[in-house]
């Protein structure tokens, strides 16, 4: 820090001390200061505690208890020249004693503060006022897991900020605030500057810490679906080979569908199975689309008789700009995160899946006769 110097247009510096150089303590000056000038934080808090002590079965304490304009509780851990290595574990820990404060026990606890403090006043009244005069039976207090932690010291051991840059991904609300007394003749200053997160990069970190939570939350939920998946289609193969040999060497997938071989290359039969539908298939994909498309033309010119025998309509899709092909039949609206579904899924899965390889049974041998002859296709390159 610099002090300007108008008559020679020159800076001085202004030299940092520690505390306790100057004799301050933690304790009778630093949280005196904060408790009573709480915007020294950056914004305005309400004190409503010092040295809190009511927590069951210990008997640590906290600096400061506050709230803030939205009903959050702010728990603040003063440390003068250095943290030491336990400060985030320390505010951590009261952090979780106070999660569980309702407003009546928040209300409790600031009119003691007020009685200590020869307040005359009620805590419904100042907490109203803090609110800019609202009811205070319309004022939250404490909801969810939304406590505020702040660390206020000197200077911060690399364990401590680690470990607060660590817990900002996960959407904690956490702020590390650095205090520097200076001396200057016989003025002593203070600086309380913001350093984690940082002021101008703050709204960043916020956004960064709900990125990583939602990706954390997309990664679990995706674990979750593979296990759900291989479970079913665990059941489903079993059934299946009680009634058919087709799927007997194939395993469970935590993919949305599993398939076997039609018994001519790049022609499979699957089971398919999502949030919205299941379905069995002929899948026809070869690697060429041109391909595709022909052996696709091929199997359709079967339609009828296909059908006859599969006792259905089935959907040819030859879905036109991909390179794959499917004749599919479906069933809408079941689920297979929807475990009371299963049974159902299971029967029409089986039993068509039986059916649909029956019905291209015949199809499938003339298609492999045909192949051998790539003129019949006009396959020549």
């Amino acid at each position: 820090m610099f002090l300007i110097n108008q008559d020679t247009n020159r800076i001085e510096e202004i030299i940092s001390k520690k505390f306790s150089e100057l004799g301050f303590m933690e304790r009778e000056h630093l949280q005196e200061w904060i408790a009573n000038k709480p915007s020294s934080l950056g914004e305005e808090l309400l004190i409503i505690q010092k040295e809190f002590d009511g927590f069951n079965d210990t008997k640590e304490r906290l600096d400061l208890l506050a709230l803030d304009k939205q009903g959050n509780l702010v728990i603040i851990e003063n440390k003068l020249d250095d943290t030491g290595r336990d400060a985030t574990w320390q505010v951590l820990k009261y952090a979780s004693y106070c999660s569980s404060l309702n407003k009546t026990q928040i209300l409790k606890i600031y009119q003691e503060y007020l009685d200590k403090t020869n307040d005359k006043q009620k805590a419904e009244e100042k907490i109203s006022e803090f609110f800019d005069g609202q009811e205070i039976e319309e004022i939250a207090l404490n909801k969810g897991q939304t406590q505020r932690l702040m660390l206020v010291a000197g200077e911060y051991r690399k364990e401590v900020t680690s470990t607060v840059l660590w817990l900002l991904n996960y959407n904690l609300r956490i702020q590390c605030f650095k205090t520097t007394p200076y001396k200057f003749g016989e003025q002593i200053l203070l600086n309380i500057e913001q350093i984690i997160p940082m002021k101008e990069a703050e709204e960043f970190s916020i956004r960064m810490a709900e990125k990583t939570i939602e990706d954390i939350s997309n990664q679990e939920e995706l674990k979750t679906r593979h296990i759900v998946r291989q479970k079913f289609w665990t059941q489903l193969l079993s059934k299946m080979n009680d009634k058919s040999d087709s799927f007997q060497n194939i395993s469970p997938s935590k993919a949305t569908w599993i398939g076997t071989s039609s018994g001519t290359r790049g022609i499979s039969y699957n089971f398919v199975a999502t949030r919205k539908y299941c379905r069995v298939e002929v899948y026809i994909d070869r690697g060429d689309q041109i391909e595709n498309k022909i052996f696709f033309d091929s199997l359709q010119s079967e339609e009828t008789k296909i059908h006859e025998e599969f006792g259905n309509v089935l959907d040819w899709d030859k879905m036109e700009g991909k390179q794959g092909c499917r004749i599919k039949f479906e069933k809408s609206e079941v689920d297979i995160f929807n475990h009371e579904q299963w049974e159902e899924m299971f029967i029409f899965l089986t039993e068509n899946m039986i059916k649909l390889i029956s019905a291209f049974k015949e199809p499938m041998i003339a298609l492999n006769k045909r192949i051998k002859n790539k003129r019949t296709f006009n396959l020549n390159k």
